[in-house]
């Protein structure tokens, strides 16, 4: 655990040396912390309407949606390491600050993730819109885990599918489904040979990972809780 903790504050360390020109650009222009959260939350819900559209207007083949909704979903996850160097460097920090990113993060992920489960259930991926869906609960459950135990004191940082690594899997994931799609087709099917089974089609570069995060989340959710109980066991002991 220390190590992955070791390995995730070194990368974050990494990505602030890239991002910080931007955010002294961002500061000399005047835009606030405040200001900076409310850009990434406008562009998660532009995540959703392109998600929206595809299922919409688009047809089940047309993965392009799914493309370039997963690169706008990276986007708006720079906005959310923006907001808080802005502050940092800016000496903006505030206690209220810190409570209009939280809410705006939670917002942000929640209209994410209704734009999955639109499309999904849109183009008849019914099985995937429910993994997109618990993965929502999941990804919610680590946020709250972690709020509840702070407020009583507890510090609950730790696991895996923190809202970072969310935010890069699933972007990833859709940009690659929609490049994919650009050579194989986006209705490209595999199937077990000798029978009518299909164990792979483009669209499962996107919901493949959905699945693996609706496992991870909740068990990182699960985790968080168990930490808390030990550490408030050992207060209670002491």
């Amino acid at each position: 655990m220390e190590q992955q903790t070791s390995l995730r504050t070194n990368l974050q360390l990494g990505i602030y040396k890239v991002i910080d020109p931007v955010v002294k650009v961002f500061i000399k222009l005047g835009l606030t912390p405040n200001a900076v959260t409310s850009i990434g939350f406008a562009l998660n819900v532009g995540v959703a309407v392109i998600f929206i559209l595809g299922a919409e207007e688009g047809n089940r083949g047309d993965l392009s949606y799914v493309g370039w909704a997963g690169g706008l979903i990276l986007f708006a996850g720079l906005f959310d390491m923006l907001d808080g160097q802005v502050a940092r460097l800016g000496n903006m920090k505030s206690v209220f600050g810190a409570l209009y990113d939280s809410v705006l993060d939670r917002y942000s992920e929640l209209i994410m993730f209704l734009g999955i489960c639109y499309y999904l259930v849109g183009h008849h991926y019914f099985l995937s819109s429910i993994f997109a869906f618990i993965a929502l609960i999941g990804s919610m459950m680590v946020s709250y885990v972690r709020a509840r135990a702070e407020g009583l004191g507890i510090e609950c940082k730790g696991g895996l599918m923190q809202r970072p690594e969310r935010v890069v899997t699933i972007g990833l994931c859709a940009v690659l489904c929609g490049i994919t799609s650009l050579y194989i087709g986006g209705d490209y099917k595999v199937y077990l040979p000798g029978t009518k089974f299909q164990i792979f089609e483009t669209m499962t570069i996107f919901t493949i990972p959905i699945a693996i995060l609706a496992v991870l989340t909740n068990v990182t959710a699960f985790n968080r809780l168990m930490d808390a109980k030990k550490s408030l066991m050992e207060q209670e002991h002491e």
